[in-house]
């Protein structure tokens, strides 16, 4: 038997992170993209399952025509079985569209309680939110060992050992010795396929990178279980066209903004990729990110971060007997009884020096 498996695509998540440089609406648009991929794999293969792992869409955000398009896409693959268990961002709620849409025929939503789905050689087992938290699971066990099983959930993988109590913590131990031949989890952003060898239990990661700290590439993973010998074979499958990228900047032989702007447009950059850019080294000028940000020319940088050092003995200037002394001597001593601004004092004291400088 083939499946394809994804989880975590979040539709109509708002992308704030992405309005500063009015990308919000590219990306759902490749979110809708990325999804229509899927579907369009499923049918052109004839792939006769599609495992959704929660977090289909935002329960919070999503639109109903979001909804019917999802629904219309289903349509398309009507000798495809879908099979649904909703996250912790769409969980199986009284007012949600799980709940009250009329969906597809090929649909199958599960629910909190554990339910088992029996076809001809394959048993599908699923559980999934009925809302946005979960603490503990039913327990399963396999009812015939002799076929194929396998398991639809969405939740946190030894949970409960990271702190994370919430999000249906699973035993990764437990899960292992139920024997099923295939895990097929959500609620992790990061793919886990290939770590150690004969894996079964794959979080597919997100279908779309939704951030910075979603690095790489984002897509689904093709499965095949071999009936007789239930040797499974996964492959992954990029269909997010666009990365998050993070490049590092030195500005140490920088000399002014314009310069450093300058510098920024003359990296070179990726079609594909949203940029994070990271300012490194030791800065002779006050650094403006949000002011560099508006007069760069490539679009796709969507943030730049400041982490330069400002190399100086500010104990040596505090001890001078000039403004400058003075002045770097009363923010340190306000430094000293500020603990909860210090962070902020310092940087005052390092556009102060760079003032004095440039006098």
């Amino acid at each position: 038997m083939k499946f394809i498996h994804i989880a975590d695509v979040h539709f109509d998540i708002p992308f704030t992170r992405l309005e500063g440089r009015n990308l919000s609406e590219m990306r759902r648009l490749e979110q809708r993209n990325a999804f229509r991929k899927v579907i369009e794999y499923v049918k052109e293969n004839a792939i006769p399952y599609l495992f959704i792992c929660g977090d289909l869409y935002e329960q919070e955000y999503v639109k109903k025509s979001t909804i019917e398009y999802i629904n219309k896409l289903f349509e398309t693959i009507p000798n495809t079985k879908i099979y649904i268990v909703p996250g912790n961002h769409d969980p199986y709620i009284n007012n949600s569209y799980y709940a009250k849409f009329n969906w597809a025929k090929n649909v199958k939503i599960f629910k909190e309680k554990p339910e088992k789905i029996e076809e001809n050689n394959i048993c599908i087992y699923g559980y999934g939110f009925e809302d946005f938290y979960m603490k503990k699971s039913e327990d399963i066990e396999i009812e015939d060992k002799d076929k194929i099983n396998i398991l639809l959930t969405h939740g946190t993988l030894d949970g409960d050992k990271k702190g994370e109590t919430l999000y249906n913590p699973i035993s990764k131990t437990k899960l292992t010795n139920l024997g099923f031949d295939y895990i097929a989890l959500g609620h992790i952003h990061k793919i886990s396929y290939n770590e150690e060898e004969n894996q079964k239990i794959v979080y597919p990661g997100s279908l779309i990178s939704l951030g910075f700290d979603e690095l790489g590439s984002h897509g689904m993973i093709l499965g095949e279980i071999e009936e007789s010998t239930k040797n499974l074979k996964l492959e992954f499958i990029p269909v997010d066209e666009k990365e998050f990228i993070e490049k590092e900047i030195d500005i140490s032989d920088i000399s002014s903004q314009e310069e450093l702007i300058e510098k920024i447009n003359a990296e070179e950059y990726e079609e594909n990729g949203y940029f994070k850019i990271t300012l490194v080294g030791n800065r002779k000028i006050e650094v403006n990110p949000n002011e560099i940000l508006k007069n760069i020319n490539y679009n796709n940088i969507i943030k730049i971060k400041d982490e330069t050092k400002l190399e100086v003995d500010l104990l040596s200037i505090a001890k001078q007997n000039n403004l400058k002394g003075f002045f770097v001597k009363d923010l340190l001593e306000r430094a000293e009884k500020e603990p909860e601004n210090k962070e902020k004092i310092y940087k005052a004291i390092e556009i102060g020096l760079l003032a004095f400088e440039n006098k």
